[in-house]
């Protein structure tokens, strides 16, 4: 039919990055059929801006209101709120970033057929190898230009090779879409996003004699089935006995699919063939972290940028490697290098940002974070970044935009619900924060800072044996902090076990470092006491609070040792005074790797125990 014609048509001009063609196009096919939500969740791809995406996607949602693609792209782009029952866009090419996100030793090792169909890295290298194919049949050794970029990276040619030119990757290119015209339009197109393109490090056309055997291998590739793909692949280094790329290809595969034995066979094979050839190196790097993440390969580095001294992946990588040792300063080098080579590649400030984070300057940090962004809103890691520092820097309300989105595409991950919960307490929603916190706790428990912001939501809440706890199943990773001993000290109070309650608060004293630490300490220890019958050592404590500047106690805290000084001139030995009102602290603990400010809430009440 003439729509279908005219439909695939559309689907090939945003192939080729023609928006206008694509735009006319199903501009045309709508106006004879405005209730077809296919069209509408195309058309979404090619308009300009965002304001008309949201417009396409929310039509072709009330055409289609089950259509989980379009609910996708409306959550990422702001139009709906996140739902955890959305699963996360399929992506129909590859992601370059999910791979050169992590050292080659810190990705998942699946094995078979599964370990190339799941996992992302697996993908990436399937479909990369496989558009080998499609760029020797059309001759294609470019990307398209993003129209509001001026400068691309350049062209070289580094050293001789017997059989095929190196092309350099370019950096900052729109790669072509890839999609079919059953399918939903890929994520990055949905939502005009740059994804992170690197094309291929070696476009080889391949001679007639192999083409026909080397589209074999790629579709055996497609299908899973790997080894049929190598020998294919096999077939055709016999007809090409100098193409190093071919072994470079299968070492490729099998790097995807966690076979380092095999990978760093196939990557030395390519080796011999071409001693100049940059991306055999990095391959051989990355394929000994995979068989030991502690494997030292900066000679593997250096042999790749000798080959290739412009090749900014191996900077990238390298950098990626020097902060996997806890060496941000030679990180950040390097990531000065792979900029120079890269300059449109959000890789690269994503390096900075976690640098800049693990020499703890946040600020310049989150100022990289957020150009990431600016640049990729699909780079799912850099949500996580983002709300690890909104948080430091109290900007509560963003770590929780970001960590919403992220949930919805790693709704497994227990650190996301740590982070949530704790921006609750943060705000002072423990009714929320409770849940999240518990959630995070059940998925991961190792998470350091879980059970300390859950028991400070307890100890609010009045569950005081909950409370201690939480405190004390955190001590592994916190440490008996100050943070911790007084809220032991408020636990053990609450549960009427007031000697216990003294012995925390007389820890919680040789940890003080303030005058608030030390106010705090002398409220609880007062009460403690109090509640030991032992009077003297009670007035002793209020009169020391008193005798604190005003700025290290709250007025609460004032009104309450007044109080309870003029009760006790006035008595004998009687049963337990109890406190009118319970100070909150203004810091919450420092657990090792990670420092973290609270708010300054108004004293709340503590509810009194029952005698």
């Amino acid at each position: 039919m003439a729509e279908d014609t005219m439909f695939q048509e559309a689907v090939d001009a945003l192939r080729q990055g023609n928006r206008a063609r694509a735009r006319e196009l199903l501009t045309m096919l709508l106006n004879a059929d405005q209730g077809n939500a296919t069209y509408w969740t195309w058309l979404s791809a090619a308009v300009d801006n965002n304001k008309e995406r949201i417009y396409c996607l929310q039509t072709a949602l009330k055409l289609d209101p089950e259509n989980a693609t379009v609910k996708r792209g409306l959550i990422l782009l702001g139009a709906l709120p996140p739902d955890e029952t959305i699963q996360p866009f399929p992506l129909n090419r590859p992601r370059a970033w999910e791979e050169k996100l992590l050292l080659a030793h810190e990705q998942p090792k699946p094995k078979g057929v599964k370990a190339i169909t799941s996992n992302p890295a697996a993908r990436l290298a399937v479909i990369g190898i496989a558009s080998l194919a499609l760029i020797a049949l059309v001759i294609l050794g470019f990307t398209i230009p993003r129209s509001n970029r001026a400068n691309q990276a350049p062209t070289f040619t580094p050293g001789p090779s017997p059989t095929f030119t190196f092309t350099v990757t370019v950096i900052g290119g729109e790669a072509v879409i890839e999609v079919t015209p059953s399918g939903p339009p890929p994520l990055s197109a949905l939502l005009d996003a740059p994804y992170t393109p690197t094309p291929p490090y070696v476009n080889t056309p391949r001679p007639p004699e192999s083409i026909d055997q080397y589209r074999a291998a790629q579709a055996a590739l497609k299908n899973g089935d790997i080894d049929e793909y190598v020998r294919a692949m096999q077939e055709v280094i016999r007809l090409e006995p100098n193409s190093a790329d071919l072994y470079y290809q299968i070492g490729e595969v099998y790097r995807a699919e966690g076979n380092a034995k095999e990978a760093l066979s196939a990557y030395n094979e390519a080796l011999k063939k071409n001693d100049k050839f940059a991306a055999a190196y990095l391959g051989v790097a990355r394929a000994n972290l995979l068989r030991d993440p502690n494997a030292d390969v900066t000679d593997w580095y250096d042999l790749a940028l000798q080959a290739d001294p412009n090749y900014g992946e191996v900077y990238l990588d390298r950098g990626n490697y020097h902060l996997y040792h806890k060496e941000p300063e030679a990180a950040l080098a390097d990531f000065g290098s792979a900029e120079q080579r890269m300059p449109d590649s959000p890789l690269v400030y994503f390096g900075y940002a976690r640098a800049y984070q693990m020499l703890g300057d946040d600020l310049t940090a989150l100022e990289y974070a957020e150009k990431v962004q600016t640049m990729d809103i699909t780079l799912l890691p850099n949500y996580l970044l983002r709300a690890r520092l909104y948080i430091d820097q109290e900007r509560y309300a963003d770590a929780a935009a970001a960590l919403d989105t992220y949930v919805i595409y790693d709704p497994q991950n227990g650190e996301i619900y740590a982070l949530l919960g704790e921006s609750a307490y943060m705000t002072g929603d423990c009714e929320k924060a409770i849940p999240l916190l518990t959630k995070g706790i059940t998925l991961d428990p190792r998470q350091q800072q879980i059970y300390f912001f859950r028991a400070k939501c307890l100890l609010e809440d009045g569950d005081y044996v909950e409370a201690q706890t939480d405190f004390e199943r955190g001590i592994p990773f916190t440490g008996e902090t100050f943070e911790v001993k007084i809220g032991l000290t408020r636990a053990y109070y609450g549960q009427e076990k007031f000697g216990t309650a003294y012995q925390q608060a007389e820890g919680a004293m040789v940890l003080a470092k303030t005058d608030e630490d030390k106010g705090l300490v002398l409220f609880w220890r007062a009460l403690s006491h109090e509640g030991r019958n032992a009077f003297k050592e009670a007035r002793d404590d209020w009169q020391a609070l008193l005798k604190l500047p005003e700025s290290a106690t709250t007025e609460d805290m004032r009104a309450t040792a007044q109080e309870h000084l003029e009760k006790l001139a006035q008595m004998t030995p009687s049963p337990t005074l109890k406190p009118t009102s319970t100070p909150t602290r203004t810091k919450t603990p420092l657990p090792p790797t990670n420092t973290k400010k609270a708010p300054t809430p108004t004293p709340t009440r503590t509810r009194t125990p029952t005698p």
